[in-house]
């Protein structure tokens, strides 16, 4: 994550917050664009084939 985009997330947060609050967003912010990037990447998998995967699984 670029600095930049940490300092934005801070100045979204109200005058007084939690820091665990600022830590979680930063967090889930970070996670959402490492999965865009995977799709971008083509490294994902369809809704089919994870299906196709779990039946194996439970068979």
């Amino acid at each position: 994550m670029k600095k930049d985009k940490a300092i934005a997330v801070f100045n979204e947060m109200p005058a007084e917050f939690d820091v665990e609050v600022l830590i979680e967003r930063l967090i889930f912010i970070e996670k959402v664009e490492a999965g865009l990037k995977q799709v971008e990447q083509e490294k994902v998998k369809s809704h089919q084939t994870v299906k196709e995967i779990s039946e194996k699984w439970s068979s």
